[in-house]
């Protein structure tokens, strides 16, 4: 496994810049419409990809099924059931948004959550698969995507290193060499100090792949903390109002607030640069004005054998660095200087 793997044509790991992901997931509430509008706002943030959620609620629920904690605070009584049917759309719908994609340029993604509707997804030619925490230990069901031959990017909410080892060893035993692994908290939202972002770079030490962050947190901070440790994917929710009623709406970011967060990562991704440390175009006047050059500290005499005490050192840094000091110790000067005047090579013999 390398430290880069490729989606939609481009190289994708942390010394690349960060393949962003904007989960429009089922904030669209069951309204197709919506979700076209999801690929708009995405599109116009420059997110890389757009990923919605495939499902069949009878294939991935009971009928009795409690609601998360969360889900029932955002959406009020009922079964989950009741809440992801009214979520679904159709096949047909999901054509109709990846084509959108194709024209504003955006990656079409969705998450499976069942066989069936994994063939959908695939049938709808993406450039990979995103793998939902809660089927990380569904290993049966992880081995169909794997024998898909796209890439995958997992999320890893809820998960142990042995839980997230063995998913690897799954996708390594079926020949997917390109997947990704995002850090992720399973609560929506999660807050900040839940994080453990050192868990980035420390998946990407065991596992020999890209990994990222799924991030369910309010605001930009955890991304942009995030991309100096070596964050290549960022999957973070976007909807038109984080007020809306809904499962995801509340740990999900705003139209100008996903666009923001776009904007600071890629100026986060110049500002760290290639680690080869060299002056900057940009100081060349502070560096002449900061820098210091050496100067004749008095009067001297032609002939003079130049000592350390003749020599002074001050601004600005246009001529021979103090450094320099040691070619003129001991040589003697062709003419005579005044005080103040800069030292050069040429005044010695």
């Amino acid at each position: 496994m390398s430290g880069h793997i490729t989606i939609a044509g481009r190289a994708v790991g942390a010394d690349h810049p960060c393949f962003v992901i904007a989960e429009a997931g089922v904030n669209h509430n069951g309204d197709v419409a919506l979700a076209h509008r999801l690929i708009d706002v995405a599109a116009d943030a420059q997110a890389d990809a757009v990923k919605f959620q495939t499902f069949r609620t009878d294939a991935l629920v009971t009928d009795t099924t409690e609601k998360a904690a969360y889900q029932a605070a955002q959406t009020g009584g009922g079964t989950q059931a009741e809440m992801l049917r009214a979520l679904e759309l159709a096949p047909t719908q999901f054509a109709e948004l990846a084509a959108h994609c194709r024209a504003r340029g955006v990656a079409f993604m969705s998450t499976a959550f069942d066989p069936a509707s994994l063939s959908e997804v695939i049938a709808l030619q993406p450039p990979c698969l995103k793998w939902p925490s809660g089927e990380l230990t569904n290993l049966p069901f992880l081995r169909l995507a794997a024998r898909s031959g796209l890439p995958l990017i997992l999320s890893t909410g809820m998960a142990t290193m042995a839980e997230i080892a063995c998913a690897v060893a799954v996708l390594e035993e079926e020949g997917c060499a390109d997947f990704a692994i995002l850090q992720c908290v399973s609560n929506y939202p999660a807050r900040l100090e839940e994080q453990n972002l050192r868990t980035i770079p420390a998946m990407a030490q065991a596992f020999g792949c890209p990994t990222g962050l799924s991030d369910h947190t309010a605001g930009p901070w955890a991304a942009i903390a995030a991309r100096p440790l070596g964050m290549a994917v960022l999957e973070k929710h976007i909807t038109l109002d984080s007020k809306m009623a809904g499962p995801d709406h509340a740990a999900s970011a705003e139209p100008a607030e996903f666009a923001e967060l776009v904007t600071r990562l890629r100026q986060i991704e110049a500002a760290l640069g290639d680690g080869v440390k060299r002056p900057n175009a940009a100081e060349a006047d502070t560096r002449r004005a900061a820098r210091r050059s050496l100067f004749f500290g008095r009067d001297l005499p032609p002939g003079h054998v130049l000592a350390e005490a003749d020599l002074i050192a001050r601004r600005p840094g246009t001529g021979l660095a103090p450094e320099g000091a040691a070619l003129l110790i001991g040589r003697a000067l062709r003419g005579a200087v005044p005080a103040g005047q800069m030292v050069g090579l040429a005044d010695v013999a």
